[in-house]
Order: structure tokens, then C-alpha cells, then sequence
């Protein structure tokens, strides 16, 4: 199966796609899909929009795995990262990916074995598990590959043993 990780955003889009084959991690491609602060709301949205879909037409991912919104105290930012967010699962929708979406908790547990683990405990064990000799930069980028590990893991969980 092949999934593709997205952390939403509307400044960093993080994107991570493995294939997951025989309970075994291959590492696709990852990156980040980045708008400017300057740039009209609108236009920012087009081009998570356009750039995901590229990225989705090239790579064909089975699944993709984004993380769940939650709301904190800050309206505009979270209205905001939610209309991002839609961009971002509006071209998955249209090309029949199936979706999935995980909590930071879920994330954290399924990485680590530890809710409670703390960013950089996450990223190492994700660069550990993907046998990358560093951390995927942005942190955005990092992030996304932890929700495709999440999904691999958790939805072949019965066929791995997990």
C-alpha cells in the first residue's frame, strides 16, 4: 500500500509518502508544499491545492493520513488551518484516496509506544523507523511521515502482528 502523510497548514504543508509492503517501510518522497506570508489567502489556498494535487497525481497513494484538527485559543489561526486543510482533502477526494485521521495522541502512541512522548522523541523514532540518516526539515515534513507510519501500521495491524 502506498500512503501519503500530510500535516496541514496554510504557511508549511508537510508531506511524506511510503510504501508499506510485508510489515516494511520504503520511503517515497517527502517534502513540503510552502506559501508566503504576504500572499492573499485565496491565492495561498490555490496553491496547496494545485501543488498537493501534482503531488498526488505523480506519486497515486492508496491512502492518505492527516492529522485531526483541534482547536485552540487562537479562532483566526484554526479557521484558518481548517479551510487549508479542506484544500488538502478535497484532491484526495476527487482521485477515490482513501482517508484517515489521527490524533497527535494516536500519533505519539503508535510512533513511540508513549502518548506523552515529546516532538524530537517522535521525529527520531520516525527517522529510525524509515532508516533516514537525518530528520525530515521542516518539522511539518517530519510530522507527515509519523501519520503515514501511523496509518501503515494501524490499519495493517492485524497482518503485522502490531
Amino acid at each position: 500500500m502506498r500512503v501519503i502523510g500530510i500535516d496541514p497548514g496554510y504557511a508549511i504543508v508537510g508531506f511524506g509518502i511510503l510504501d508499506y509492503t510485508n510489515c516494511q517501510f520504503r520511503t517515497i518522497s517527502y517534502g513540503a508544499i510552502t506559501t508566503e506570508a504576504h500572499t492573499p489567502f485565496p491565492l495561498r489556498l490555490n496553491t496547496i491545492f494545485t501543488d498537493l494535487s501534482e503531488i498526488l497525481d505523480k506519486y497515486k497513494p492508496d491512502h492518505m493520513a492527516i492529522e485531526k484538527l483541534f482547536f485552540n485559543t487562537n479562532e483566526k489561526t484554526v479557521i484558518n488551518v481548517a479551510q487549508a486543510r479542506g484544500v488538502t482533502i478535497l484532491p484526495a477526494v476527487q482521485r477515490g484516496i482513501t482517508l484517515a485521521e489521527y490524533t497527535p495522541l494516536q500519533v505519539k502512541t503508535t510512533i513511540t509506544g508513549y502518548g506523552r512522548a515529546e516532538k524530537y522523541q517522535v521525529q527520531e523514532m520516525t527517522r529510525t523507523l524509515l532508516k533516514l540518516k537525518e530528520i525530515p526539515k521542516p518539522d511539518d515534513t517530519a510530522d507527515a511521515l509519523a501519520l503515514a507510519i501511523t496509518h501503515a501500521r494501524l490499519y495493517n495491524s492485524v497482518l503485522c502482528g502490531l
